[in-house]
């Protein structure tokens, strides 16, 4: 472990090279001398702090990234962030996604959907000896199974403190684990969103694009109980002090100026090898698209537009649609790139710097073939895993199979369960249920089922599942006919959309769901063998490549130092910090988009039809040019959305951009269509984050949504 430690002793020689990299925050000290001379003001040393200034007031929302801006508890993160709740709360009468919400007081403000939890991380310990102390003799799902076990054994003796949500999270493939504390808030309140015509001006139309000019941005508020200990919701429940939190500026920043992003980014995947890069490129990416397109349409065409339907897949709308352009983006780049071509190259590089050493070769010469022929058995039967992945967006089957896999994991001790299931999961498991209501239309669910069941009746019958064909009738030539009458008959039969039956299944035995009569529970009794099975073969798969990864990843990150070159790990949700400066791009020949965008490219786009209907009252702004005290001369406008250099990714939506004294300038939410392949190689010229502006957030809620109340209770500094 010791030569994985010191990578980060290495990085403040080379990190001038770019602004690649997300770091996890114990690396920063070693890159004082780098960040200093990029503009940071505030000491390096107190960023690897989780418990200080200004970590301490970057939070998750366990999917999402947002800060603390107040010693109230008040919460900032983007809009598409808490349209979850927004939806949840909205009707067709009171729509709150269209029209917008501010609560003037604490009174006012509105239960977040159900689930909903503020992160705020404590402690990240390194656990790797403790989670491999007794796994060096096991392979496949022993090795998979002990792993696991061990984990589930360290969140168990974290959590022992009431409030607590801990997890373990495997670095570099597996070759160091940290263990990872958070306080778990339960009581999360929704305070304002601006309109959708303000907090999703352009829509689908603009995702990923630049020039953006999207207010992003949305609030909601931490409550605890009067002990100032996590609880449920409940009214007698007073607003969070978190220890600290951030100051929101008023003069922003300038193209050149020094921005840093702390935040919880997804996934990305810089190490993979060049096998698991064709087949995502080639294979996954397009077919994943185009099943993601169907979907959007099928759910478009059932669910009319303002229909309390549309309403409750609006979310899922929002996100299929998001990584469908994603994926458009990865495709086109990846097609004009040489990216598999240098992907080879590197690994032939590393074939001969392994080969030129006898322990080198002796300790790593085999890894990549190892890994490589363990990637491409998991791709074996990889069209039909997609199509019954995909099914995991429709609600009635899988909530079934869910909680009949709860039946059967609850006749087994807490610790022997998987994780999902065990009792500190149960909190997660109801919400879940809960959520059904404002999110399922049976018409839509449907309509949906069968399109993936089609899909799945048209691959050849060696990919096909038994239990499935004979559950739904399935032979070489499909009946449709025959197909959408027994789902007619199972939607229309079924209690799982009644949310106090879907509860009480939670407390039923095994044999209780083998007697039922309930079609869905049906079909998850007659699948539960089948999807075992497959639980199985996945583990023993994943048991072999995670004693294969760690190897690989240790070759590479040897074979880095010797280059001289930094070492970071992938995303995976943990907190991570990157660092850059404020600068534009060229997406191509002959173009160059500076770095800035200004109120008037709002009335510019505008159609007045939706995703470009900016509200009347912002336009009339904007033309009177009521700029308020959030004017820039050097724009002659008040600044939108702007981008950075920080290298970031999902999971990062809604993180703080702070300037060199750790002040809150923007909001990251995007990046733009050109870096989407960042996920994967990260490049230089045209990586580029997308940020709401600090100074159109103030302008927004001071002179269009009047949100005084939020303005006097937050810090802003000028």
């Amino acid at each position: 472990m010791r030569k994985l430690i010191l990578a980060g002793t290495m990085i403040a020689s080379f990190a001038a090279l770019a602004d690649e990299g997300m770091w996890q925050p114990d690396q920063l000290p070693a890159m004082a001398q780098q960040l200093k001379a990029k503009g940071l003001e505030i000491d390096p040393k107190s960023i690897s702090k989780l418990t200080e200034f200004p970590m301490n007031a970057v939070i998750s929302l366990g999917g999402c990234t947002a800060s603390f801006v107040s010693p109230k508890g008040l919460v900032v993160t983007n809009h598409h962030c808490a349209y979850g709740s927004v939806q949840y709360n909205s009707t067709p009468e009171n729509n709150l996604l269209q029209n917008g919400f501010l609560a003037h007081s604490l009174k006012e403000e509105l239960p977040a959907a159900p689930g909903s939890r503020v992160y705020v991380t404590e402690a990240v310990t390194n656990v790797t000896d403790k989670v491999n102390q007794h796994t060096a003799k096991l392979t496949g799902a022993d090795f998979y199974t002990a792993v696991e076990m061990a984990e589930k054994s360290l969140v168990a003796d974290c959590e022992q403190a009431a409030g607590y949500r801990c997890q373990v999270y495997s670095f570099h493939g597996g070759l160091e684990y940290y263990l990872v504390k958070q306080l778990e808030i339960r009581d999360v309140r929704l305070v304002y969103n601006p309109a959708l015509s303000v907090g999703k001006y352009g829509g689908d139309v603009d995702n990923w694009m630049w020039p953006r000019h999207t207010g992003d941005f949305s609030f909601y508020r931490a409550y605890v109980g009067k002990d100032g200990k996590p609880a449920d919701y409940s009214q007698d429940n007073v607003p969070y002090q978190p220890k600290s939190f951030l100051k929101v500026s008023a003069k922003g920043v300038a193209e050149g100026d020094f921005v840093m992003v702390a935040g919880y980014p997804g996934r990305t995947n810089r190490y993979r090898t060049a096998e698991e890069v064709q087949n995502q490129f080639e294979h996954y990416y397009p077919a994943a698209k185009e099943l993601r397109e169907t979907l959007i349409n099928i759910i478009r065409d059932t669910a009319p537009e303002d229909s309390e339907a549309r309403i409750k897949y609006e979310s899922m709308l929002a996100g299929l649609a998001n990584y469908a352009k994603n994926f458009t983006s990865m495709i086109e780049f990846y097609g004009k790139s040489s990216m598999l071509s240098d992907k080879k190259a590197q690994e032939q590089q590393l074939n001969q710097w392994l080969a030129a050493d006898k322990q080198r070769e002796q300790q790593y010469g085999k890894v990549l073939h190892q890994l490589d022929t363990l990637v491409q058995q998991g791709q074996q039967h990889q069209q039909r895993d997609l199509i019954l992945g995909y099914l995991g967006y429709t609600t009635m089957m899988p909530t079934a199979e869910r909680l009949l896999r709860l039946a059967h994991e609850k006749q087994l001790p807490d610790m022997q369960r998987e994780p999902g299931f065990q009792q500190r999961d149960m909190n997660r498991f109801t919400s879940g249920l809960e959520r059904i209501d404002r999110r399922y239309a049976a018409s839509v669910d449907k309509a949906m089922t069968l399109e993936l069941l089609k899909r799945y009746a048209a691959l050849p019958k060696t990919e096909r599942l038994p239990a499935l064909d004979q559950f739904f009738g399935i032979k070489d030539k499909l009946n449709l006919q025959q197909l959408q009458q027994q789902l007619d008959k199972m939607y229309a039969a079924t209690t799982l959309a009644d949310k106090s039956v879907r509860l009480g299944w939670m407390d039923k035995s095994v044999a209780e769901f083998e007697q039922s009569k309930d079609p869905m529970i049906r079909f998850a009794v007659a699948m539960y063998d089948t999807n075992k099975q497959l639980r199985d073969a996945e583990k023993q798969l994943d048991g072999e490549l995670m004693k294969v990864r760690p190897q690989y990843m240790a070759a590479i990150i040897a074979y880095y130092h010797s280059l001289g070159k930094p070492v970071y790990a992938d995303a995976n949700s943990s907190l991570r910090v990157t660092y850059g400066n404020v600068k534009g791009y060229s997406p191509k020949d002959g173009l160059y988009a500076v770095p800035f965008t200004r109120l008037q490219g709002i009335a510019q786009k505008d159609t007045g039809v939706e995703p470009f209907d900016a509200p009347k009252a912002e336009l009339k702004l904007i033309k009177d040019k009521a700029y308020g005290d959030y004017y820039v001369k050097a724009l002659d406008s008040v600044p939108v959305n702007f981008l950075s250099t920080v290298d970031t990714t999902g999971g990062n939506s809604g993180s703080p951009t702070l300037n060199g004294r750790a002040e809150l300038v923007g909001l990251l939410f995007d990046g733009v269509y050109e870096s989407i392949i960042g996920d994967w190689n990260y490049d230089d010229d045209i990586n580029r984050s997308i940020h709401v502006d600090s100074r159109y957030m103030l302008w927004v809620m001071k002179y269009l949504d009047h949100a005084d109340n939020l303005l006097d209770e937050m810090v802003i500094t000028h």
